[in-house]
């Protein structure tokens, strides 16, 4: 057959056809098997990072026995970042990169516990502890120390981290599972594959609380009382990445479910330490009540030197099939109790007394001594409350004085110690005028307190208007007292109304005020004028007007203006308002001063009017006394709920209370109310009531 130009061009342009073809398919199997390969390559890279960060900081912070310096961590750290963020397709939930928060709730889901998270009865003398160990023969005792921190439970699913949750109420909680993923003791992957609910403390190291409380003054925010409160504010954050800043650690104390059976509650913690977990330190098991006593003693001496706050020390049953056996009580177990330490007292020495100017103007003494630790900070000063409590206690500059904390919180002298006072110390004596403005003071007949006469004593001004500010008056969010006496300092500001006339100009040629906190404050500013009559009332510092007596007087007045002309007889017939405090409300009010701010207050559109927002009367007629931590609210929210529905609240309880709704670390109100076998309610039980 003759091939013409024609035919061959044909077959030429298919023969290149197929081979192009052919390449191509080549070259995309290729390809392919590169970018397998590649990825394949990647995904290895990535998968050994995680097992090398992990490793290193179950090191350091399981086990305290880093390997690598921090730098060298914090390098293998940000590299597997990095390389998860330029190939997200290889994420990880469970990556220890997700340790840095990010996620934020609008709200905490509640989690209704499968194992109650019950409290233990506690026993302050070694003569109750003795009595318990009587009640509850058995081959060993785990003697470990308790915590003071936020308990909380962690679920494991298939060896993941699946629900973390607060104890709430013991029965119903809070899903924090977001914000204990970037607690790093936490494992997130656990070797052991089937269900699996432990229980642990999370706490707040004490040095992370100083450096914590450092960074706050240095910023005029408001302080944490001590490391717990820090823990629980840090865990309930809406914004997991605020919660990953303040650096939580947790030790784990029981095993409440597991598929696996064991016969002792030391096998369980062995068990768990393998998993991976923080176990409870300092423990042992013993069947002698000698060596007990002896291990609460020696744990007493190192509780100082201890990185973690403790409040006592708890006895538990090893045995848990005598655990089932001895059962418990209905709201504590028979089988383990907590021996709670007394308050830790040191003596110092008191090197001067010092004058306060409240923002009422009442001067208080305080003392300031040479610096102590005290349950796990550094103490150097302590109220002295006024002149009758240091005559009383015949407290004099340069005598050794023993200091504790009351409640583990608040520093407070005890006692002198006699013995070792120099013979030529001199009485204190109050001076006759104000260590602020100079003016005279004056102590009023029957009163303890002795106050400055000047309505415009500066230090007096600073902590009325830091008052004004605060979360529970007027809420204006970036104004501390810092702020506050910056304000003051530059003459922009001599009086609450002239908060609301601050412009954005001014505040930023203020040190440490940039744009950004301006604009804030301006917008928190200008959201604080409808706060209502009630927050302005308790925001004016009244003397004797608390937010509670703030609500009374604006529900019965409505409008300010009202209490302009208010007599001492109406206002006493308010519940829960006596004479003294209507005195106080009708002498400020009758100040032409208070007439003044009031007006400007008006004038810049500050509300001063109050709207009910009753929700009903289902419990119109009861009294409450609140007492604990609630699960989902704090306790004036609690309070709030509880009158827009008709009911009324106390702080103490008595025969006339009603109810007493008690939520975590319920304390002495919960003991008396037992005692007067008032119904004791949860947060959970109220919204029963409430939407009955």
């Amino acid at each position: 057959m003759k091939l013409t130009s024609r035919k061959f061009s044909g077959l030429f342009f298919s023969l290149n056809l197929i081979f192009c073809v052919n390449y191509d398919i080549l070259r995309a199997s290729y390809l392919q098997k590169v970018r397998a390969d590649l990825d394949n390559n990647i995904k290895a890279e990535i998968d050994e990072l995680r097992k090398t960060v992990e490793y290193h900081a179950k090191k350091y912070y399981v086990e305290d026995n880093p390997e690598i310096t921090d730098f060298e961590y914090d390098e293998l750290f940000y590299k597997l970042k990095s390389l998860e963020e330029k190939y997200p397709e290889f994420a990880d939930p469970d990556s220890p990169t997700k340790r840095v928060g990010g996620a934020v709730l609008e709200k905490f889901e509640k989690v209704v516990h499968n194992v109650r998270m019950g409290s233990l009865r506690d026993v302050f003398s070694f003569g109750e502890l003795k009595e318990f160990i009587d009640k509850t023969p058995c081959d060993g005792y785990s003697v470990e120390c308790k915590i003071d921190g936020l308990s909380v439970s962690l679920i494991y699913e298939n060896g993941l981290l699946s629900i973390g949750s607060t104890r709430g109420d013991g029965t119903v909680g809070e899903n924090v599972t977001e914000n204990l993923k970037t607690i790093y003791s936490v494992p997130l992957r656990i070797p052991y594959k089937g269900h699996l609910e432990v229980r642990g403390e999370v706490f707040m190291p004490r040095d992370v609380f100083v450096n914590l409380n450092s960074k706050r003054a240095a910023a005029g925010e408001q302080l944490f009382a001590n490391p717990r409160n820090a823990a629980a504010g840090s865990l309930r954050q809406l914004d997991s990445s605020v919660t990953a800043e303040r650096k939580l650690d947790i030790f784990i104390f029981n095993l409440q479910a597991c598929d696996k059976e064991f016969a002792t509650h030391s096998e369980t913690l062995s068990f768990l330490s393998k998993q991976g977990f923080k176990t409870i330190p300092l423990r042992i098991v013993t069947d002698s009540f000698d060596e007990i006593i002896a291990k609460i003693n020696e744990i007493a001496d190192l509780r100082s030197e201890l990185e973690f706050d403790i409040d006592g020390i708890v006895i538990k049953v090893n045995d848990l099939g005598l655990r089932e056996k001895y059962g418990d009580t209905g709201s504590v177990p028979k089988w383990a109790v907590a021996y709670k330490y007394p308050p830790e007292e040191k003596e110092t020495v008191l090197r001067e007394i010092r004058l306060n100017v409240g923002r009422t103007g009442v001067i208080t003494p305080y003392a300031v001594f040479d610096t102590i630790t005290l349950a796990g900070t550094s103490v150097s000063k302590a109220t002295l409350h006024n002149y009758d409590f240091i005559t009383g206690k015949d407290i004099r500059v340069g005598d050794t004085v023993v200091v504790r904390k009351a409640g583990e919180i608040i520093p407070e002298i005890v006692r002198v110690n006699m013995a070792k006072r120099n013979e030529t110390s001199l009485p204190f004596s109050m001076p006759d005028s104000c260590p602020s403005c100079g003016e005279k003071i004056y102590r009023q007949p029957g009163e303890a307190a002795y106050y400055c006469t000047n309505a415009s004593c500066p230090a007096q001004l600073i902590r009325t208007l830091s008052h004004f500010v605060s979360g529970d008056a007027m809420n204006i969010e970036g104004l501390g007292e810092a702020q506050i006496t910056a304000m003051i300092n530059s003459g922009l500001v001599r009086s609450a109304a002239d908060i609301y006339k601050l412009k954005k100009e001014e505040l930023i040629k203020l040190d440490r005020f940039g744009e950004k906190l301006a604009d804030n404050i301006l917008k928190s500013i200008e959201n604080s004028k409808d706060r209502g009559l009630d927050k302005l009332l308790y925001a004016l510092g009244i003397r004797q007007i608390g937010q509670k007596a703030a609500k009374l007087l604006a529900e019965k007045f409505m409008d300010i203006e009202n209490l302009f002309n208010a007599d001492v007889g109406q206002l006493c017939q308010i519940n829960d308002i006596g004479l003294v405090t209507a005195e106080n409300v009708t002498d400020f009010f009758s100040h032409q001063q208070t007439r003044l701010l009031i007006d400007q207050l008006k004038a810049c559109g500050v509300k001063v009017t109050y709207d009910s927002e009753s929700a009903g009367n289902i419990l119109a007629g009861k009294i409450f006394v609140i007492t604990g931590t609630l699960p989902t609210m704090k306790r004036d929210e609690a309070a709030l709920l509880i009158e827009k529905n008709g009911g009324k609240t106390s702080s103490s309880v008595s025969k006339k209370t009603d109810y007493l709704l008690a939520g975590e670390d319920a304390g002495s109100k919960l003991a008396k109310a037992k005692e007067l076998n008032i119904t004791i309610i949860t947060e959970n039980d109220l919204f029963k009531m409430i939407n009955s």
